[in-house]
């Protein structure tokens, strides 16, 4: 499917359309990137499954990198673009969550040790996990975030610029507290996708 005929699916679609639309499309099957290498990207997922030991069927690749093409951009995917992976796993995201408690209970007696900038992040960041989703790269550093958010951009450049079976590319990754929630966020960004093909008709 090209650019142009998802997009035009996108703005002739119901809202539960859209919903299968996103499983047909972004959950289900080879991404782009790993086309004709089916072995390659179990592997690829093994190694992320292995790391933060969960099952190997809760990691997906999304964006231009699964579809050849960013809907949301407009761009193709090629070699500037990333990989962006989502974990759906509630064991990970509570087992983080425990870490960002801990945080929280430090932050309450510390409030003025804090930059406003890392303030600033760790709001965006807990807006974040309102709806479902860690996004690390928001992580605040202060206390032991650090060690947390060390460990995570260490594990993914491990796998990144050639170092694993998907290529030359940067790896980045989010996790979802599940699979409803994944799909929630895919489809949130179809519904932007359609107001804007609407607007421009």
């Amino acid at each position: 499917m090209t650019f142009t005929e998802f997009t035009e699916k996108i703005k002739r679609s119901s809202d539960e359309e859209l919903f299968d639309f996103s499983r047909k499309y972004m959950l289900h099957g080879t991404p782009h990137v790993f086309t004709g290498r089916d072995d390659d990207y179990y592997e690829f997922r093994k190694r992320i499954s292995n790391n933060f030991r969960i099952p190997f069927h809760e990691i997906y690749i999304m964006g231009s990198a699964k579809l050849g093409f960013s809907p949301r951009k407009e761009t193709v995917f090629d070699f500037d673009s990333d990989i962006d992976v989502a974990i759906i796993s509630g064991f990970l995201f509570e087992e983080i969550m425990r870490q960002i408690a801990a945080f929280q209970r430090q932050y309450r007696t510390a409030r003025r040790a804090i930059q406003e900038r890392e303030l600033n992040m760790y709001h965006d960041f807990l807006e974040y996990v309102a709806l479902g989703w860690i996004r690390p790269d928001k992580l605040p550093v202060s206390f032991k975030m650090r060690t947390l958010k060390d460990e995570w951009f260490e594990f993914f450049t491990s796998i990144s610029h050639g170092k694993s079976e998907v290529g030359n590319y940067k790896v980045s990754a989010g996790v979802f507290k599940s699979y409803e929630h994944l799909e929630e966020y895919i489809v949130a960004g179809f519904r932007d996708i359609k107001s804007t093909q609407i607007l421009r008709t």
